[in-house]
């Protein structure tokens, strides 16, 4: 087990907040294939504030397993720290605070990873949302803006002064988005300098993957993202490798055809048909990866209105 603040984490595999990603009918998913901590949607701090509609759908926690973490952006620290308290009373376990993600239309607002040009306003954004929460108190980040621009320690520390109770480092600066390789030996210089546990996160592509993170770099906990998109059982075959020592064969196709079909009902329950079958084309497309025919049949899927369109998809390929 893994203590985060006051919160025990049951292993060591976490899922990666994943925006349009890691919503209610996904964490579901993630949390039957085991993962020890799952985190939302990064969530915006003003729409916390003022209530929209779409916030409070995203915020709803009710009726899940805990420990759940619910991941926040923003970039003045008195609205993110009423959306902090806001959050608190949903039943976050824990609150994360975005600082890494690299998207333009974040980060021209001076959130996500923006924050890494400006330690000054991060450190106040940390230290008022410990200041107003009981919960414990989460930063994810970058190694920083770009590669002349590295200075992931410098915010840790930070945000350890002010505290936060973990860390979370994505290898990569945000220049890099998502290319190029995660540069791992960065986690191990964070954890040599950190009190506080930190969290892996980059290029975990298989189980074996996560265990030549955390040896390597020592690191406290493991984050997948977007291994898991299609493979949500990547996090199965990882809490048995990294908790037992055993290696789980690949999933089947039948496996990940019954459990895209699960994902598309549970999206169905919590949403309503039409807009799950929107939003599940997308999930329809990486369970589908791989697969003899996935390309001619992604035609389908993007074209697919109904919940029984998409589920004669897979018909179609158990055929």
């Amino acid at each position: 087990m893994l203590k985060i603040g006051t919160v025990l984490i049951p292993n060591r595999v976490f899922s990666a907040p994943m925006a349009g990603v890691t919503d209610k009918a996904f964490r579901q998913i993630i949390r039957s294939c085991g993962a020890g901590l799952v985190y939302t949607e990064m969530i915006s701090d003003m729409g916390l504030v003022y209530g929209q509609e779409r916030t409070h759908r995203m915020l709803d926690l009710q009726g899940e397993e805990h420990p759940l973490a619910v991941q926040i952006f923003g970039s003045e620290a008195e609205p993110m720290a009423r959306g902090a308290q806001l959050v608190e009373k949903q039943g976050a376990d824990i609150i994360d605070i975005n600082m890494g993600c690299p998207t333009p239309k974040i980060v021209k607002n001076g959130e996500g990873s923006a924050l890494m040009l400006n330690i000054p306003r991060a450190r106040q954004i940390i230290r008022s949302i410990v200041q107003v929460v009981q919960v414990p108190v989460t930063v994810k980040m970058r190694l920083g803006w770009a590669p002349d621009q590295i200075n992931y320690l410098e915010l840790a520390e930070a945000a350890q002064e002010e505290g936060a109770a973990a860390v979370t480092l994505h290898a990569r600066t945000r220049d890099q988005f998502y290319a190029g390789q995660a540069q791992w030996d960065h986690i191990a210089r964070l954890k040599q300098h950190m009190k506080i546990p930190v969290i892996g996160n980059g290029d975990i592509w298989t189980a074996q993957d996560a265990r030549r993170m955390m040896a390597e770099t020592g690191c406290d906990a493991v984050m997948l993202g977007r291994g898991i998109m299609g493979n949500p059982l990547l996090i199965s075959q990882t809490v048995a490798l990294l908790e037992r020592g055993e290696e789980l064969p690949l999933p089947t196709m039948e496996e990940r055809l019954t459990l895209a079909a699960h994902h598309l009902d549970l999206a169905c329950q919590y949403k309503g048909e039409a807009v799950a079958t929107r939003e599940m084309r997308k999930h329809f497309s990486w369970y589908l990866k791989g697969m003899r025919g996935a390309a001619r049949l992604r035609e389908q899927i993007n074209q697919a209105t109904t919940r029984q369109k998409l589920l004669d998809i897979l018909n179609q390929i158990k055929a």
